[in-house]
């Protein structure tokens, strides 16, 4: 029988590096395999399985074996039929992630609005200044620069827990891999947003940024919605 001659999509660019120890080579793998999921080189569906993995990686399949498992313990992937696989997501998931994202969106921009300094408050100008300024067909870099915006209130919420679960949210996000700014008129609409919440942080009304804030996400979830259902017609 005849191999199968099916690309195999790529995983990063370089080997995953020799540690010192199994456990930094484990790190790496898990790494390097979290960095091709949120890329969207390994995609909702696909299987990952050991020997394929070492063979790719070229490392041996106990760095494999512990990354995976570290991967199905925070549901990065999912156990089915004897492999694991990258997940797809559903609405009800959707809808719970955004729920969350709220939450802590709001949070976050209620502390930023306490704490940011003057330098926090700058880069937020500047980060939206660079927004304003970009072509409204440009989807991709709008998402990289939203990704910017809402990173850059997290590291002035100067709350260590709060970043790390906001940037897991972000990663989750990522995973849904159309951006809401391929929706016709969501860039716009999003840079308004993002005006009142830099207004209410630089103002230090840490009341107006969390509603602000929850409103922006509940605008986000809207588009995503939007975006999913035509996508499915």
């Amino acid at each position: 029988m005849r191999a199968s001659t099916k690309p195999r999509r790529r995983i990063g660019n370089e080997p995953v590096g020799v540690g010192h120890s199994g456990g930094s080579l484990a790190e790496g793998v898990y790494t390097r395999l979290l960095d091709a999921i949120n890329k969207g080189e390994l995609r909702p569906g696909d299987a990952l399985r050991e020997v394929d993995l070492a063979s790719r990686l070229g490392v041996s399949r106990t760095p494999i074996r512990e990354a995976l498992q570290r991967l199905e313990s925070e549901e990065v992937l999912v156990k089915r039929d004897r492999s694991l696989i990258v997940p797809l997501v559903d609405e009800k998931q959707i809808l719970e992630l955004y729920a969350m994202r709220e939450a802590l969106e709001g949070a976050a921009a209620a502390l930023a609005a306490r704490s940011a300094t003057e330098v926090e408050v700058e880069v937020l100008a500047q980060i939206l200044s660079e927004e304003s300024a970009l072509p409204d067909n440009a989807s991709d870099v709008h998402a990289a620069v939203n990704k910017s915006f809402h990173a850059a209130i997290y590291r002035a919420a100067n709350n260590r827990y709060l970043l790390k679960s906001l940037n897991a949210l972000q990663d989750a996000i990522t995973r849904l891999n159309a951006t809401t700014f391929a929706y016709p008129g969501r860039p716009k609409r999003a840079i308004r947003e993002h005006r009142l919440i830099y207004r209410a942080i630089a103002d230090r009304d840490p009341a107006a940024a969390e509603q602000v804030a929850r409103q922006h996400i509940r605008e986000a979830l809207r588009y995503r919605m939007m975006l999913i259902n035509n996508t499915q017609r």
